[in-house]
């Protein structure tokens, strides 16, 4: 019984360690984001928590992908992986009427391996660790397309911040495979190779990775036009609670107490 009581006053120690821990995090971020100049955007950007935003973030697809790929674009859907757990989806929205203007998929490989991983073995330093992979990246045309891609980026690069990623994963088309080179993103293979990737219709994409932790400092040692932008910026239009995009509905009761109306939930 004593060992009983000790082993339940170490657990007792241990999370109220954690919940500390997790709210001195969140004090800390808190006082980091009051020193950050803010900046209204036009557009919103969040993750998408309901099939007709799924919808809005598809059309987006196919319009970005009908500039370089009309046929793929064409055929272009809702993807089962759209709903895998350990994956979100980015809609930006005009503030004006709700328009969608870009998106961006985010997966992780909390629950199973990245797309990419279908396409090639990653090397040993970059699989071991917490990943996210960003896929289905696109934009509306024009200036306001350009905008919103930066801020998508910026938002990808907080998602992994804030699910603690090590090391976030691109596969990239030329020429945006420049973009993510401008912005440090690191070849994973051979310099400036593009191999062809399975799990994207065998199209030849580069491997880039970019180390989440050590980004801040990368960009400002560099000197990074966008550092401010990215770091220094506070964009309240960007909305990264979580979502659960799952809306299949399966049938819950409980066995011990059959009185009890039966339930149903999104997974």
């Amino acid at each position: 019984m004593e060992q009983l009581n000790q082993a339940g006053q170490s657990s007792v120690f241990r999370n109220g360690h954690i919940e500390h821990g997790k709210r001195a995090e969140r004090l800390e971020l808190a006082a980091v984001q009051a020193l950050k100049k803010p900046e209204s955007m036009p557009f919103t950007i969040r993750i998408v928590s309901a099939d007709h935003d799924l919808q809005k973030a598809v059309q987006v697809r196919r319009v970005a992908y009908g500039r370089h790929l009309p046929a793929f674009a064409e055929k272009m859907a809702v993807e089962a992986c759209d709903r895998d757990p350990g994956t979100v989806i980015l809609l930006a929205e005009s503030k004006l009427d709700g328009a969608p203007l870009g998106t961006m998929r985010i997966q992780t490989n909390e629950y199973a391996p990245l797309g990419v991983q279908g396409s090639v073995e990653l090397p040993a330093w970059l699989k071991s660790g917490r990943l996210a992979e960003a896929t289905r990246l696109g934009v509306a045309g024009g200036t306001i397309g350009r905008v919103v891609k930066m801020m998508l980026f910026k938002s990808l690069f907080l998602y992994c911040e804030q699910q603690q990623i090590d090391w976030t994963v691109i596969t990239a088309r030329s020429p945006l495979d420049r973009e993510y080179e401008a912005m440090l993103f690191e070849d994973v293979f051979g310099y400036r190779q593009f191999i062809p990737m399975a799990h994207v219709g065998n199209l030849p994409h580069r491997v880039l990775a970019g180390e989440v932790g050590v980004a801040r400092r990368r960009w400002e040692e560099a000197k990074h036009p966008l550092f401010q932008f990215v770091f220094q910026t506070h964009h309240a239009d960007i909305d990264l609670r979580a979502a659960d995009l799952s809306f299949e509905r399966e049938t819950v009761g409980c066995p011990e107490a059959p009185q009890v109306a039966q339930v149903a939930y999104g997974r």
